[in-house]
């Protein structure tokens, strides 16, 4: 356990924010989550959990007690006839893991290829791509409790799962700490490629059985076209989830806008591409101060220089109205706002 002070958090976040922490702890092993649970000054303190930084919008110094996860490893767990049981140490990178598994001839995690963050916040956002979502190849976890220094193991009931939701989103939020996440990947192994930038892959290549490794490198360039790389501009990725309306909501906006983006959901409901609403409301390249709206992917807020935490809220919050002025819809953040 590394305690330091007065840490610059601009190198910590993906959206490369302004921001300082009073006290960074870097968290190398679970045990190290128990020693502050125990310590005399950092025990009770306010804490925020800090993995790849991905998924926050910084907009203020954090006076909260950061724990910088940086739990590494990965390994096959398990084999059974039926699926192999991999897991991996919070702190890894979650497209590392997936890059991992590929190169081991591990299939089942592709389509969430390219993916920004940790392993440890994977299941906290239960991310998604193509079809996919982490809970899908979800075996369970191990956490800290940040109260009592006990360590739990939680499978997927107990983390209620929901779209980009999770218990450590709700009820848990702030109170544990993910240590160790397993995956299930599914054997016999099927490819996933129903979504219709995959569909063009395939018809632009003329492959119509593509392998693990291949769907891996699709979705990693179809990502790549779409979305900018944090290391040359500042973002936190896809910024707004995608709406889910009834089908009642989803007919009234066609009646008005013919081209909605949509999509059917297994309970009869629809999902609405929220970068398509944006666009149409002009967003596209706008911008606040520093921080703007993706020139080539609307559903992008990017840092185009020095852009500071409240720039982009101020920004996001201006989208949400337009959006919800014309169509009705409320646009909700991914991205935690810290401050």
């Amino acid at each position: 356990m590394q305690i330091e002070t007065g840490v610059s958090l601009k190198s910590f976040n993906t959206f490369a924010l302004p921001a300082v922490a009073h006290t960074l702890i870097r968290i190398e092993a679970p045990a190290d989550v128990r020693r502050v649970v125990d310590h005399p000054e950092f025990g009770r303190a306010p804490k925020f959990i800090l993995g790849g930084g991905s998924n926050i919008v910084l907009v203020r110094d954090v006076t909260a007690c950061v724990l910088k996860i940086e739990i590494m490893g990965r390994r096959v767990l398990e084999q059974r006839e039926d699926a192999i049981i991999v897991e991996a140490g919070a702190g890894e990178s979650w497209h590392g893991l997936v890059a991992w598994t590929i190169e081991q001839g591990l299939p089942g995690l592709e389509n969430l290829a390219l993916i920004p963050g940790t392993v440890g916040a994977a299941p906290v956002q239960n991310i998604g791509a193509y079809g996919l979502e982490l809970k899908d190849r979800f075996e369970s976890l191990d956490a800290v409790d940040l109260v009592t220094g006990r360590t739990v193991t939680l499978d997927a009931q107990a983390c209620r799962f929901g779209y980009r939701d999770s218990v450590f989103k709700q009820a848990l939020a702030g109170k544990s700490v993910i240590t160790r996440v397993r995956l299930r990947l599914p054997r016999p192994w099927q490819p996933m490629l129903g979504y219709v930038d995959l569909q063009r892959k395939m018809d632009e290549t003329g492959i119509a059985e593509p392998d693990a490794r291949q769907i891996f490198d699709w979705v990693c360039a179809v990502r790549r076209a779409k979305l900018p790389d944090p290391a040359v501009i500042g973002n936190a990725g896809s910024f707004f989830k995608n709406p889910v309306v009834t089908p009642e909501q989803c007919r009234d906006i066609i009646a008005r806008d013919p081209h909605l983006v949509h999509y059917p959901m297994d309970d009869g409901n629809f999902k609405l591409a929220a970068g398509w609403l944006i666009d149409a409301c002009g967003w596209k390249g706008k911008t606040v101060g520093g921080a703007g709206v993706y020139d080539r992917q609307a559903l992008v807020l990017v840092n185009r220089g020095e852009a500071r935490g409240a720039e982009v809220v101020t920004l996001a919050r201006a989208i949400q109205e337009s959006v919800y002025g014309r169509f009705g819809i409320r646009l909700e953040p991914e991205p935690v706002v810290v401050g």
